[in-house]
């Protein structure tokens, strides 16, 4: 079995500034890693970086947008220079927004796609030719959600882009397998988490419109419905953490930590193999 090294190593982390992101930060900080911390939000993650106990030596942070290859190619740039290497990529910024697959505009699918599922592209184009240069294990872990696993209403394009996620983790695990490569990778798929994802869009940038058109109707009820769901998730950002760290030390590639919802997914599998249409999710 893979024994992978934590303690001084090196972590990147994106989403860093609050939520799941910065838990990984904790955990990572606590396994004595190097910390690299990325967020579009710089204030927000400087009063991150304050939570965590780490020498101030061994933590750098920037600020970037991550649908921007430009910025993700930055953010590689300074973790190997001043690191060295990276031993866990985090690929965990995310963003949320629900509406009637009509109601979402090209802006929406591009906000969307771009910070959800273009990072992770972008992250792999840069990252993963340096690691797999690397003489150590690393591992990578993409934040994906159970929506890459399942079709709720009201979030297509967050859907696509999670579903996206979970399937470009899968291929890129086989392909990494078929070089023997010592680069593990994990794809984490959690349920509702009280995180800030259902005000995501205080962070949307201006080239995507500042703001989505106001919600009306059956998209109204769907962005109540995230609100009630967030606040009302039974498992907590540290506990995200603590299950993705378990995994990278196991090398166990899917991560889903609300157990509870294999009751659907497996609903969903058995609508493909079996010609159903599509089961209804409570």
């Amino acid at each position: 079995m893979r024994e992978f090294k934590f303690e001084n190593r090196t972590a990147v982390i994106t989403g860093a500034a609050s939520g799941i992101g910065l838990e990984l930060a904790k955990r990572a900080a606590h396994e004595n890693m190097n910390l690299v911390l990325a967020d579009i939000e710089e204030s927000k993650l400087q009063d991150a970086i304050a939570q965590i106990e780490i020498n101030p030596n061994r933590v750098t942070s920037i600020k970037i947008d991550v649908s921007l290859e430009e910025d993700i190619k930055k953010l590689a740039d300074l973790a190997f220079k001043q690191f060295g290497g990276v031993h866990l990529l985090c690929n965990n910024a995310g963003v949320g927004m629900n509406r009637t697959t009509w109601d979402h505009s090209h802006a929406d699918w591009q906000w969307v796609l771009g910070v959800n599922l273009f990072s992770v592209t972008h992250a792999i184009r840069h990252f993963v030719p340096r690691m797999l240069n690397q003489a150590e294990s690393s591992h990578i872990v993409n934040t994906a959600s159970v929506a890459g696993l399942l079709s709720t209403s009201g979030m297509s394009a967050y859907n696509a882009s999670k579903h996206g996620v979970v399937t470009i983790s899968e291929t890129l695990y086989h392909e990494l397998q078929s070089l023997n490569s010592l680069i593990g990778i994990s794809v984490l798929c959690p349920a509702w988490v009280t995180t800030g994802i259902h005000t995501s869009h205080r962070n949307r940038p201006d080239r995507f419109g500042t703001h989505a058109s106001p919600p009306e109707g059956l998209s109204s009820s769907y962005e109540d419905r995230m609100g009630k769901a967030v606040h009302s998730g039974r498992l907590s950002a540290k506990d995200m953490a603590l299950a993705v760290f378990e995994a990278v030390k196991e090398n166990q590639f899917y991560v889903i930590p609300h157990r509870k919802i294999n009751h659907a997914i497996e609903l969903r599998m058995k609508d493909v193999l079996e010609l159903r249409n599509p089961t209804p999710l409570e």
